[in-house]
């Protein structure tokens, strides 16, 4: 989200949003939400706010659920 966040200021190539959603549903999920809150970015967006928060609570239930 940082490097996204960071091209975009500068208008430059961007990472596709298909790249970060992938990212996201194979367990960055956490690391996603995080990035978009501490960097402001993609967070107007109501599907990346909804839906990386979900993904994010599923990452942390399946870790949950495996290490206890």
């Amino acid at each position: 989200m940082g490097v996204d966040k960071r091209k975009a200021i500068y208008k430059q190539w961007r990472i596709p949003e298909k790249r970060l959603w992938f990212i996201a549903m194979v367990g960055g999920a956490v690391g996603t939400w995080l990035g978009m809150m501490v960097f402001h970015h993609k967070s107007r967006r109501i599907h990346f706010v909804i839906g990386f928060t979900v993904l994010a609570i599923i990452d942390i239930s399946i870790m949950l659920f495996l290490f206890n």
